[in-house]
């Protein structure tokens, strides 16, 4: 069992414990250090001091008598007696009466012991907590400001337990590319043999969650040779240069332990294109112009390799780009249905699941999900497992994970209206209904008008029977049919409109939009892009690249063409309106059914 580390406490808590030490010191031991100067003696002690003359300045008081050698390097005090001769006696032995012998503190000790010494005190063990916790935040011995520009990489070797080729499915493409680098590493002398040499840099692309990382964890797990891994934002610094540092500090770790690899992750953080404008950063163009001056450093067939990741591709300086230095690009994009299925069995093997399970019908059902997706999808199936005392994950475990994931966990405590369930009922078999009285149209897995934590009060599951990669103009335009069915179901039920197509209409409107402005599918603009992509992996985000008057005639194309399958589902709905009523009710009655029982339902 791992041992729990508790909790590191604040840089403030040590602060407080000092001012509270400081505190106690000048309210108990300065007060103590004061008042052990007078010597207190017996009265028997003061009277022979007195026979023998050696009284120097006597102060008698009410209740005692503070006195003090010949020399008046002590002082003494003793308790008061009854003695009628006590001054005659005092005078005769020669002693000076005084009126205060318990002189105050001096001004300059008195800063001294209760200012000076304390605020050292207080900022000396400031300083050392705050070397301590920098020397921990540095991972090294030395203080944060001497490790500023020394590169924090992190050295990883080959081990027995580590990710392996074998641990990462569904990117076969991109497993064999850096296979071929793991095994350059391995048998240089196969390749200097015919005289080939192996890319200085190789570049992953891909969206999120597709296993860029791991892939680069991989190599360490194959390599037998030193991997270092960083990240691109660990070579921005506040001051300017020390990026630039760390890039030469790294390089020349990776030179004396060659043949190696080095590992960047996120490297659009100091490659991004330089602009040359005014507020541009200093720090970071320094540190990308070092990685490129470091990149064309070394020899070829040196045995430094450089890994780099990255989802924005587009926005990398050129010269970062080019061959010479990254001369492979690795695209690392999402699985298709062999891949997913794949990458479900090797999450599966972390967790007890049922034999019967079908992984490619959940394949199927995940379309488009990244890996680190079908990863959560298989850990929110063992969720569910344990959640309902079972000690295994069964089918409907991993199928209603992938719902979780899509649509969130279903709402208990939602409560919807007689009517608006029945609204809801009738939206979503209309999505249903329209799909399946067209052609090249995906068959309906499941209908639910459970709410759903994502907001959604229902909805319909299309799964296609394996992946297409294009998509034909009537296909887009039964899409686009199908997202309007839900509003056209309220309408020929109903005779009015609800807000729950919201959704619905902002997909409908986006494919329509693509179909005219960037797929060529327009009478009026042919083939021209009227559209840009940027961010392909993250979002796909389009501007336009037109006039002011052409993007008043792709709005009314829009809108035609959405209008003009909006009263095609009207159409299917009104033929079918029998068909209509029967399945909503029974969608109603039952909450959740699947694809077979509407089309059973449908077909009899």
């Amino acid at each position: 069992m791992q041992e729990v580390k508790k909790p590191k406490k604040p840089l403030i808590f040590y602060y407080t414990l000092a001012l509270a030490i400081l505190l106690v010191f000048n309210l108990l031991a300065m007060p103590y250090i004061s008042a052990r100067q007078v010597k207190e003696v017996d009265y028997g002690s003061f009277m022979t001091m007195t026979q023998e003359q050696n009284i120097g300045q006597v102060e008698v008081l009410d209740n005692q008598i503070v006195f003090t050698d010949k020399a008046e390097e002590n002082i003494y005090k003793t308790g008061r007696m009854d003695d009628p001769q006590l001054v005659e006696r005092l005078y005769n032995s020669g002693a000076e009466f005084a009126s205060e012998i318990v002189e105050e503190t001096s001004p300059l000790l008195t800063i001294l012991l209760y200012w000076i010494l304390p605020l050292v005190l207080f900022i000396a063990l400031g300083q050392f907590m705050s070397k301590k916790l920098m020397d921990k935040a540095s991972g090294g011995p030395n203080s944060m400001m001497f490790n500023m520009g020394k590169s924090n990489a992190k050295v990883y070797v080959r081990s027995s337990d580590g990710i392996r080729f074998s641990d990462v499915a569904g990117v076969d493409e991109a497993k064999e590319n850096l296979a071929e680098i793991v095994d350059y590493l391995h048998n240089p002398d196969k390749y200097r043999q015919i005289g080939a040499s192996m890319p200085k840099g190789v570049l992953l692309v891909g969206p999120p969650g597709t296993g860029k990382t791991m892939l680069a964890k991989a190599v360490a797990g194959e390599a037998n040779v030193p991997f270092f891994s960083m990240s691109g934002s660990e070579f921005v610094e506040m001051f300017v240069g020390m990026g630039a540092s760390k890039v030469r500090d790294l390089f020349k770790q990776a030179k004396e332990k060659a043949p190696c690899i080095v590992f960047i992750d996120e490297i659009d953080a100091i490659g991004k294109k330089r602009d040359g404008q005014l507020g541009s950063n200093d720090e970071r163009e320094q540190t990308l112009n070092q990685l490129l001056t470091e990149m064309d450093g070394f020899e070829g067939n040196s045995g430094v390799i450089i890994l780099a990741a990255t989802n924005r591709p587009e926005s990398l300086d050129p010269a970062l780009t080019r061959p010479g230095r990254f001369d492979r690009r690795v695209p690392v994009e999402l699985p298709d249905l062999k891949g997913r299925e794949e990458i479900l069995k090797v999450h599966a093997r972390k967790v007890k699941i049922a034999d019967d399970v079908d992984f490619g019908r959940v394949a199927r059902m995940a379309s488009g999900a990244s890996g680190a997706e079908l990863a959560n999808i298989v850990n929110e199936a063992a969720l569910r497992a344990v959640r309902d005392g079972r000690g295994f994950a069964t089918q409907a475990d991993l199928e209603e994970s992938i719902e979780v994931v899509i649509a969130g966990y279903q709402k208990k405590n939602a409560i919807l209206t007689d009517k608006e369930k029945r609204i809801v009922a009738y939206h979503e078999i209309g999505h249903a209904l329209v799909a399946a009285r067209q052609t090249n149209s995906a068959p309906v897995q499941k209908i639910t008008i459970v709410p759903r934590t994502s907001g959604a009060l229902g909805y319909t599951m299309q799964v296609e029977e394996g992946d297409h990669y294009l998509m034909s103009r009537e296909e887009i335009e039964n899409k686009i049919a199908t997202f309007t069915g839900g509003r056209a179901a309220e309408e020929v039920a109903f005779g009015s409109v609800t807000t729950g197509a919201s959704n619905d209409i902002e997909q409908a409107t986006k494919l329509a939009r693509a179909m005219i402005s960037r797929y060529g599918m327009s009478e009026d603009f042919d083939m021209v892009a009227m559209e840009t992509v940027t961010n392909q992996y993250l979002g796909g985000d389009t501007s336009l690249a037109c006039s002011a008057e052409t993007q008043s005639k792709i709005d009314q194309q829009v809108i035609a063409l959405v209008k003009k399958q909006h009263e095609k589902a009207l159409g299917i709905l009104r033929e079918n309106r029998e068909k209509l009523d029967e399945l909503a009710g029974f969608l109603y009655e039952k909450e959740t059914i699947t694809g077979e029982e509407f089309m059973n339902i449908l077909n009899r």
